[in-house]
């Protein structure tokens, strides 16, 4: 059978597409007045939004792009998120915030899609097939939004009347929310954080090129 009548014979159910709407429509106010807007421009976030469009059109680009961005740091997160459970320690602290019992605990909630968007990526991917475009849109959109998080983007710490509000997005000033970084001038910080970024998604694009089919069909 030919891959593009696997894609035609497994669309991806409604209840998902559906199940995901209302999630986002749910989580986009909450996280709007808690961590304010600039929140939104954290790849995780970028990419749970975008992987709503990515649903309701069926694209293996917009999903791929998506997965290539936020697979390997979300596994991270995931790590961090289950050892703080198991043990009682975090082992990079990333998840720090999903503990902290100033934030509402059904905001802290809703930030349960990090540890479930990587593995429906996956599904998504194994349904759609990926497609190898997606690297090349992703790395335009990791640079931009780096390049405007340090440019434009709140610098820590957060002020006191908005403790929660969302500082330091993407980590342009380091990888603390208390206090920019003074190992290195900041903008070799800013070149070394895309950079990095910029390898993480291509290990990532390297290792779905050898799990996943391409569709036969190009679509957006």
């Amino acid at each position: 059978m030919e891959y593009t009548a696997a894609v035609r014979g497994r669309r991806i159910p409604m209840i998902v597409k559906l199940a995901y709407s209302a999630f986002v429509a749910v989580l986009v106010p909450y996280y709007w007045k808690t961590y304010t807007p600039w929140n939104f421009l954290f790849f995780c976030d970028i990419a749970l939004l975008l992987t709503c469009a990515g649903l309701w059109l069926e694209s293996p680009f917009i999903i791929g792009a998506q997965a290539v961005g936020i697979l390997l740091p979300q596994t991270l997160w995931i790590a961090d998120f289950a050892a703080r459970l198991a043990t009682g320690h975090h082992v990079t602290g990333i998840t720090a915030y999903m503990f902290d019992e100033r934030i509402p605990l059904f905001v802290r909630a809703l930030s349960s899609f990090h540890g479930w968007l990587p593995l429906l990526l996956l599904w998504l991917l194994s349904r759609l097939g990926y497609d190898r475009r997606a690297f090349g849109a992703e790395a335009i959109v990791i640079a931009a939004v780096l390049i405007v998080c340090y440019v434009f983007g709140p610098v820590p710490p957060a002020p006191v009347s908005n403790p929660q509000a969302a500082v330091n997005v993407n980590y342009v000033y380091g990888f603390s929310d208390e206090s920019s970084q003074t190992w290195l001038p900041s903008g070799l910080w800013l070149g070394t954080m895309i950079a990095g970024t910029l390898v993480s998604a291509a290990a990532t694009h390297a290792a779905l090129k050898k799990i996943f089919p391409e569709p036969r069909r190009v679509i957006l």
